[in-house]
């Protein structure tokens, strides 16, 4: 299967030229039907590759692509363990989603157009998780990223949909030239960008090298852009602009995992550079805390949804941050499970709500919708750490590891995971329990999603109860699938200063279930029993909820430190500098050329004497300058 690699990203990308160049002609069964084909399809050859995999990486060249002076780069693909899994989840999460977007985007004029998007961005999310080198890698980024900015911006029409996708683009444009710089930098120290030869020398360098801090100081700007980590996580929650599909795909499962995946692609780098892994871990459990807080209040489904993907993200920084790169990977792959979940079953509850996001106007949903019910609380379960869900054991695992690495980052995680299961079953019960607090027209609309959109739903939903069973702890077993299968090209790092005992483990264990059990009764109480719906009247709250409901107003400080001064220097630009300076000298010059014309002009006004006179007078100072000189 190794041989057929290449036809990975291939298969996308032919789906998006068909459906390009097919347009509005198409049929939407058919658009929705090549779409979901090709990534099938890649699928099909990712998971032959996953189950042949060689025992050691390999490299497929497909042809050599820039050789210039000592700077050689092939276009080239990795196949390893890593790049494996990653496959795996961007293929299967992607044809799922693809599946449910035929349902979803039925009555969409542009279907056709938004399954060619989702076809490109599946071809340059490959292309990322399988380049060879930092430059093939870098392509496939900035293509994502492009992509990212057509899917939020889908519904172009909408003005504040096109300043969501315009403050993602060029949030990310950011960490995008930290990233650039940092391949500039890895080439002039290593000479090369090539993963085979950069990673052996860094594996036997010094640590803590004022030039690999460097490098993984500016690929981790980049994937603070990427991933959404602070500062640079604002364009995340805007996002969800775009349709729920995209929600799911890109900014849930897969795109905001690039610059997680570089970082674990990059593990020997960071691994030399424990300096950078302590400020990874720092911001990590900062971006995990401070996304959680802000999720407690939001009353918009996907926007709860999405700073809930800010905190997960940050929960597998801080597991890289004490060098736990599988693990870390672990919860990238159940977070993928019950994230693209949870979206798509709020994309069920928003399709029966005839697109009502605000949760304060939903309630006693679970009749109505049976399927998105049980699937939701499925994946409110796995991302809250209930046994025996996916989330459970990938963030338990992560605990344990900052237990021996950072007390201190330890307790801001376990309050995170605290803050995590009251939000989401804060969200859960103002959805599905108590009475309708919608219009009756809206009442009159619920219903339960087609099986396009449900049959994803069942998948994902038997993916977030049975995924976390890959990595189960050591007092369950002494073989940890996922780890060890990662273990030839990212093995956890030797970081922590106390190994976790079993007690440990086990007190941990009991300590969860107990917090879990007394946050979902609290919950229950709170939203269900006393029926305590969140008040449309911001007068009503407490100043501390104000804040987190404004998003402690970091957008409006961004504004005022950025965009205000910037838009004002761009006025200035506009009206003063560019028509009276830029303006005033190509007129000068302009001015300049007419005069002098003007005066060379009257040399030939075609009076035949002044001709004679010029020509006697020329005469006359040659014969001059030959006998002076």
């Amino acid at each position: 299967m190794i041989d057929w690699i290449w036809l990975v990203p291939v298969f996308p990308l032919l789906g998006f030229l068909l459906i390009s160049l097919g347009g509005k002609q198409l049929p939407k069964q058919a658009a929705g039907f090549i779409g979901s084909a090709t990534v099938l399809a890649s699928f099909l050859i990712s998971l032959g590759t996953f189950l042949q995999l060689p025992a050691e990486p390999t490299t497929v060249t497909l042809f050599p692509w820039i050789h210039a002076g000592n700077f050689h780069v092939d276009f080239s693909f990795l196949v390893d363990p890593v790049s494996a899994v990653m496959l795996l989840i961007v293929t299967g999460v992607g044809f799922l989603i693809h599946v449910y977007s035929i349902g979803y985007m039925s009555h969409d004029e542009a279907f056709a157009r938004f399954f060619s998007y989702l076809n490109l961005f599946v071809f340059f999310m490959l292309l990322l998780v399988l380049g060879d080198n930092y430059l093939v890698l870098f392509t496939g980024w900035e293509g994502v990223g492009l992509c990212s900015y057509l899917l939020i911006g889908f519904w172009f029409k909408h003005p504040e949909y096109n300043k969501a996708a315009n403050k993602a683009f060029i949030m990310n444009r950011i960490g995008d030239l930290a990233f650039l710089l940092g391949i500039i930098l890895t080439f002039v120290h290593f000479g090369s960008i090539t993963f085979s030869e950069v990673f052996p020398i860094a594996k036997n360098a010094a640590t803590n090298q004022p030039v690999i801090i460097a490098i993984t100081l500016l690929f981790f700007i980049g994937a603070t852009g990427k991933s959404a980590q602070l500062p640079l996580y604002t364009w995340l929650p805007d996002a969800m602009a775009g349709p729920t599909p995209v929600s799911a795909l890109i900014h849930a499962a897969t795109m905001v995992t690039a610059g997680l995946y570089m970082v674990v692609r990059s593990n020997l780098l960071y691994s030399a550079a424990p300096f950078t892994l302590e400020i990874i871990g720092i911001v990590g459990t900062a971006t995990a805390l401070f996304a959680a807080a802000i999720a407690l209040t939001q009353t918009d489904i996907k926007k709860v949804l999405a700073y809930s993907t800010v905190s997960q993200l940050g929960y597998m920084f801080a597991a890289l941050g004490c060098g736990a790169y599988a693990s870390s990977l672990f919860h990238v792959t159940t977070h993928a499970f019950f994230k693209a979940l949870l979206f798509l079953a709020a994309g069920s509850v928003i399709h029966a709500m005839g697109g009502e996001q605000d949760i304060r106007k939903m309630g006693g949903l679970r009749k109505k919708l049976p399927i998105t019910y049980a699937v939701f609380l499925i994946g409110t379960l796995a991302i809250a750490g209930v046994p025996p869900f996916a989330g459970f054991f990938s963030k338990d695992e992560i605990l344990a590891y900052m237990w021996g690495h950072n007390r201190v980052l330890f307790f801001f995680l376990a309050v995170t995971s605290v803050m995590t299961a009251f939000y989401m079953f804060r969200l859960f019960f103002l959805t599905f329990f108590g009475g309708f607090r919608g219009t009756h027209e809206q009442e009159h609309h619920l219903h339960e999603s087609p099986a396009a959109m449900t049959f994803p739903l069942i998948v994902l939903a038997v993916l977030s109860t049975l995924g976390g069973f890959m990595g189960l702890p050591s007092i369950f077993s002494h073989h940890h699938a996922l780890r060890e299968f990662l273990e030839p090209v990212a093995a956890n790092a030797s970081l922590m200063s106390v190994e976790p005992s079993h007690f440990f483990e086990w007190a941990l264990i009991a300590t969860s279930l107990v917090v879990l059990a007394i946050v979902i009764v609290y919950a229950y109480n709170r939203y269900v029993k006393r029926a305590n719906v969140p008040s449309g009247s911001e007068q009503e709250w407490d100043q501390l909820s104000r804040w987190s409901y404004h998003k402690f107003y970091v957008d409006e400080f961004y504004d005022a430190l950025f965009v205000r001064p910037l838009r004002a220097l761009g006025g200035f630009f506009g009206r003063v500098f560019d028509p009276q300076v830029l303006d005033g000298a190509v007129t000068a010059v302009s001015a300049g050329v007419n005069g002098a014309s003007g005066l060379l002009r009257r040399v030939q006004a075609g009076g035949i004497g002044f001709y004679i006179f010029l020509m006697v007078f020329g005469i006359i100072a040659i014969l001059v300058y030959n006998l002076v000189l």
